[in-house]
C-alpha cells in the first residue's frame, strides 16, 4: 500500500522538515526548494500557519510531494489532508492518529525509536517508520542494531542531522530517506532568503549521493598493447594486480586489455544508491546504458554506465 509514494521519497531522499510561521511565504520557499532539487516537504503543525502553508504549496506547485509532520491528533490528521498533504508523520506513535491513516487511506509515517514501537508498526502492517529524534536515540549505530530483527523495516531518520553526518545515515540500507531542517532554516524563510536555500538545498542533494571517485579504466587496442602499459606503470612503481578480465595497477588505475565502454576508457564513481543517483543525474543531462545494468538478489542496481562521455570516458557507477 502506498509503495508509489515511498518509492518516490526514496528516489529524493531528503526530506526538508519546515517550521513556517508566515504561510504567506510558503510558495516562495517551495519554489525555492525546487530550484535546490528537493521537491518534497514536510510542513509542521508546530505553528498555526501550517494548514495555509500545505494549501498554499499544494496550490502553486501541485506536483511537489507535501506531507504534514509533527502530527500529534486526529483533528491535525484531518487538517492537513484537506489541505491538500500527501502524507503524515508524528513524532511518535500515537494509535488513534496511525488508525485514522489506515482508516481513511492516507499514508502515514510514525515516529519510533524503540522496538516496541516498531512492532506497534508491523502489527497495523506498517514498514516504513520514522526513526525519531534520531542522533539522541542511538543515531546510525541504533539502525544498525534495528537491521537484524526487523530486517524489512524501512526508517526516515529525522532529529539532529545535518550536512555534516548526513552521509553516514544516507548509506544505510535501511533507510529510506532522511530528514532535516538545516536546508529550511527558519531565519532563511523568514527573510525571504530563497537563493540562500535553493544553495543548502543543492549541497544537501549532491552530499546525499555520496559520489567520490573509485579508479579509472584504459582502453587499449589488443593484449600486447596492454601489456605495454602494465610495464610501464609497473616501472613508475605500481603494484600489478591481475583479474579475469583487466589489470588493476595500485587501487585506482585498470588497464583493459581490449577496447570497451568510453573512447578512451572509463571512470568509475562510487555512490551510496544507483537507482537515487541516476534521478540525480538525470537533471544533469546524464541517462542510464540499460545494457550494462547488474542487479543483486534483491533487484537493486550494483553498478552501471551512463550513455554519455566526459573527455572521452564513459562514466561508470558503482554502488558503494
Amino acid at each position: 500500500m502506498h509503495e508509489q509514494l515511498f518509492e518516490q521519497i526514496h528516489t529524493i531522499g531528503l526530506v526538508p522538515v519546515v517550521k513556517i510561521d508566515d504561510a504567506s511565504k510558503a510558495a516562495g520557499l517551495a519554489g525555492a526548494m525546487i530550484k535546490g532539487g528537493l521537491p518534497c516537504a514536510e510542513v509542521t503543525f508546530r505553528t498555526a500557519a501550517a494548514e495555509q502553508a500545505i494549501k498554499n504549496i499544494t496550490k502553486a506547485y501541485p506536483n511537489m510531494l507535501v506531507g504534514a509532520g509533527t502530527v500529534t491528533n486526529v483533528e491535525y490528521a484531518k487538517q492537513a489532508v484537506g489541505a491538500g498533504a500527501k502524507f503524515i508523520v508524528s513524532p511518535g506513535f500515537n494509535p488513534t492518529v496511525v488508525d485514522w491513516c489506515l482508516e481513511n487511506k492516507v499514508p502515514v509515517v510514525p515516529g519510533v525509536c524503540t522496538p516496541s514501537d516498531i512492532e506497534q508498526g508491523l502489527a497495523r502492517g506498517l514498514t516504513t517508520l520514522k526513526f525519531f529524534p534520531a542522533e539522541a536515540s542511538g543515531g546510525v549505530n541504533m539502525l544498525k542494531n534495528f537491521a537484524g530483527p526487523f530486517p524489512n523495516v524501512m526508517f526516515m531518520p529525522t532529529g539532529g542531522i545535518s550536512l555534516a553526518n548526513l552521509s553516514s545515515y544516507a548509506k544505510q540500507s535501511n533507510v529510506l530517506a532522511v530528514g532535516g531542517s538545516w536546508m529550511v532554516k527558519s531565519d532563511l524563510i523568514e527573510n525571504e532568503d530563497w537563493d540562500g536555500i535553493t544553495a543548502l538545498c543543492s549541497d544537501a542533494v549532491l552530499a546525499l549521493q555520496g559520489l567520490e571517485f573509485a579508479h579509472m579504466g584504459l582502453n587499449n587496442k589488443n593484449v600486447d598493447e596492454a601489456d605495454k602499459s602494465i610495464s610501464g606503470f609497473s616501472a613508475l612503481g605500481m603494484e600489478t594486480k591481475k583479474g579475469n578480465s583487466s589489470t588493476f595497477m595500485g587501487p585506482f588505475i585498470e588497464v583493459l586489455p581490449k577496447p570497451f565502454l568510453g573512447k578512451n576508457g572509463h571512470i568509475g564513481f562510487r555512490c551510496f544508491d544507483i537507482e537515487r543517483t541516476l534521478s540525480y543525474l538525470a537533471k544533469h543531462g546524464f541517462s542510464v546504458n540499460e545494457e550494462t545494468i547488474s542487479r543483486d538478489t534483491k533487484g537493486t542496481i550494483k553498478v552501471c554506465y551512463l550513455n554519455e562521455e566526459l573527455s572521452g570516458f564513459a562514466i561508470h557507477l558503482i554502488r558503494a
